[in-house]
This record gives C-alpha cells, sequence and structure tokens, in this order.
C-alpha cells in the first residue's frame, strides 16, 4: 500500500466552511464642543459646514452658546446646520466626546464624566502633572491633535497652523512698518519700481520658514533663509521653486543679514526650548525701526531679547528694534484658522463614526493611534511620561 505524498492530513483536505468578516457596526457620536475660555482664544474645532456634514450621518453636536463668534460663527449659522446649542456648560461637558481647541483647565476637567473622550491640543510644555492625575481619575481617553500623524507621517494639525502663522508672520511685520504706527520706518513690501525692496531675513527653513517666506518673496521683498539643515534649505527652494540665499546658521553671514534687514522671522523649534539664535548684541546693531516676528515665542523664543506679548499689547521696543511676541499667532485670524481645523477634524470623527467607536478607529488607523495619549486613564505617550516621572503603557498592549 503506497503512502501519501500529501502534506496535509486528510481532515484538512476536506473543504473547510468560509470564514466571513463581521461588518462592523456604525456607531452615533454625540460630541460637545464647548465655549474657549483660554486667554484670548477665539478659534472654535468645528464650522457649521462640519456641524452640517456630522449631522447628516446622523451624528450629534452639543454646542454652548457663543462657542463659534469669536471666529465670526453665530449660534444660528450653527443651529441652522443641524446642532443644539444650550447654555449650560456643565451639558456640553458631559457628552461622551468633548472638542476643544485648547486643552481643558483643572476645573472644566472636573465637568466631565468618566470614561469620556477627550479631543483637543494638549501643549504639553503649559501642563501639569496635576492634569494627567485627573485624566487618570475620570479613566479619560484623550486624543492630542498636534500628535497625530496623516498617511504620510506629517502631522497635519501643527502643518495647517505653522502654515498659518508663517503667512501672517509677514501680513504682521508689513503692518507693523506702516506710518500708521508711532514707531514703523514707513516702508511697504510691495517692489515698487525704482525703490530697493524691502530685505526679510527667515531664521528656520521649516513649514512656517517655507510659508513666510512665500508670502515675502509674493510681495516683491529680498528674502535670506538661515537653518543649519542643508535638507531643509533645498526642501524650501524645491517648494517655492525659485532659487533664493540659503545658508547655514554661521555668525558672521547672520549678522551681516541682520544689519541691512528690515524684517527678521524667527522659527526655530527645538526639543524641549527653541535655541537662542541671535544675541542681544546682534540685536543692538540692527537698523532703527526694524521689525523681529519671534514665531517660536511659544518655546522661550530664538532672540535673546524676546518677551512674552498678547493680542492686546502685541509689542515692545527695544534697542530701537520692534518685537511682535505673541505665542498664538493663529488665533489673529480667527476664522481661517477654525476652517483649517474643522478640515482635519471632520474626515476623523466621521472615520470614528464609521468604524463604530474610538476604540475601532484607533485600531486601524495607525496615525489616529499616534495622537492618543490617555487611554481609559492609562498614560501611553512616552514623552509626556519621562517629563512628568509618570509611569505609562504602550498602547500595543493594550489595542490589538
Amino acid at each position: 500500500m503506497s503512502t501519501s505524498k500529501s502534506p496535509f492530513t486528510k481532515e484538512q483536505l476536506l473543504p473547510q466552511e468560509e470564514m466571513i468578516e463581521v461588518a462592523r457596526k456604525k456607531g452615533k457620536l454625540f460630541i460637545g464642543i464647548p465655549k474657549e475660555t483660554h486667554y484670548q482664544e477665539k478659534r472654535v474645532c468645528l464650522t457649521p459646514d462640519a456641524v452640517a456634514a456630522l449631522t447628516n450621518h446622523g451624528h450629534r453636536v452639543l454646542l454652548e452658546s457663543n462657542a463659534g463668534i469669536g471666529a465670526s460663527f453665530t449660534d444660528r449659522d450653527y443651529s441652522e446646520a443641524g446642532a443644539e446649542i444650550t447654555n449650560d456648560s456643565s451639558k456640553v461637558f458631559g457628552c461622551p466626546i468633548i472638542l476643544k481647541v485648547e486643552p481643558p483647565s483643572i476645573e472644566e476637567l472636573k465637568h466631565i464624566n468618566p470614561q469620556t473622550v477627550l479631543i483637543s491640543a494638549l501643549q504639553l510644555k503649559t501642563q501639569s502633572k496635576e492634569y494627567f492625575q485627573e485624566l487618570a481619575k475620570k479613566r479619560i481617553t484623550a486624543l492630542g491633535f498636534e500628535f497625530i500623524r496623516d498617511v504620510d507621517g506629517a502631522y497635519p494639525a501643527v502643518r495647517a497652523l505653522s502654515e498659518i502663522a508663517g503667512t501672517a508672520s509677514v501680513l504682521i511685520a508689513s503692518e507693523l512698518m506702516s506710518s500708521a504706527t508711532d514707531s514703523g520706518s514707513g516702508l511697504m513690501m510691495g517692489n515698487i519700481s525704482g525703490v530697493p525692496p524691502v530685505e526679510v531675513v527667515i531664521i528656520g527653513a521649516g513649514t512656517v520658514g517655507e510659508f513666510a517666506a512665500r508670502s515675502a518673496i509674493g510681495l516683491g521683498a529680498n528674502v535670506k533663509v538661515f537653518d543649519n539643515s542643508i535638507t531643509k534649505l533645498r526642501c524650501i527652494q524645491t517648494n517655492i521653486g525659485r532659487t533664493l540665499f540659503t545658508s547655514t546658521i554661521q555668525p558672521k553671514n547672520l549678522l551681516k543679514a541682520l544689519r541691512r534687514c528690515d524684517i527678521v522671522i524667527g522659527a526655530v523649534r527645538g526639543k524641549n526650548r527653541a535655541p537662542v539664535i541671535v544675541t542681544e548684541t546682534m540685536v543692538e546693531r540692527m537698523k532703527t525701526g526694524a521689525v523681529v516676528i519671534d514665531v517660536s515665542i511659544d518655546m522661550g523664543g530664538c532672540f535673546e531679547t524676546s518677551e512674552v506679548t498678547s493680542h492686546d499689547h502685541p509689542v515692545f521696543e527695544k534697542h530701537g528694534v520692534i518685537h511682535y511676541c505673541v505665542p498664538n499667532i493663529p488665533s489673529r485670524y480667527a476664522r481661517t484658522s477654525s476652517l483649517s481645523i474643522s478640515n482635519i477634524f471632520t474626515p476623523y470623527l466621521l472615520q470614528i463614526g464609521d468604524e463604530g467607536g474610538i476604540e475601532n478607529a484607533v485600531r486601524f488607523d495607525r496615525g489616529l493611534k499616534n495622537g492618543l495619549y490617555f487611554y481609559h486613564g492609562i498614560l501611553t505617550n512616552k514623552s509626556i511620561a519621562d517629563w512628568f516621572d509618570l509611569s505609562y503603557r504602550d498602547i500595543n498592549l493594550l489595542i490589538l
């Protein structure tokens, strides 16, 4: 009797039942949007059009009255889009999903129900250990939108707000140079025939630097970009589509550019703090009436002379140089910023609904999972754990 040469057993060769994937049931989201209480924060997470898109998919949106007024969206706009409006902030914080631009304060966290999903910015440098302890106590699942990654590995929320900050920095500088301000030099960025163009120095060739350069070039200025990354300098020229002055940050070359420039924009980031690139001595040697826009002031600033200012009193003068050091530049253009943030949030919220909830969504979306820093009260972000000396768990061990 011949032996079988098949590597399979008789049972394995029998026809098997086909295993069909069980379809995930779509979920209905109930989203609360409270009014922003952070100082001079005028943005809102969702526009009326975004609310209409969500309500058309069967989701509910509860909005605190006047939450969008700073971005020129009225309660009527939201109501007509399908949102429910309330004056009671505790009702909004009682929703299963809370959507905010700024992270909630400790007082606001006390109004949030246990097991709530919180989606907002984290702003790690402004937080305290107590904030994370409160999240753990309430067993909250929290997503920081500055940590969410796109399909190509980029950070969409950070990039969008950086684009606004970069473009705004040039517009603000142009306004500060006009004769309408007491200390303005009276120069106009417009490349007028027969008039030498305005000189602009940009320190940092990231997204902020790129969009500042685009705007300055569009207004006819001479632009010089400094960065220690040759790759970034090469990319900025490729993205802008033209040759421009680029240099590594060498004190001699930088000082020469600063002495001649009319505007200097600081857009350098650091791991824990922005490095100080421009010393006070360098600022002293700049032109009288020159304008400094320190976009990296939210990380300490890259100018030694920088001091944090507000939208109410945005500028101060030091050594004859005008300094603009407002940390929250996108909030100055609240409607544009709100539209930009809303464009990022809406697809993710629809995806969470289609996947049947946040649990399934983060299971199948690696970029969304990257934004998760608290999962049912368990810290899942190593950077936060190291910064505040807290214990954490790997999210991949909690969500399979």
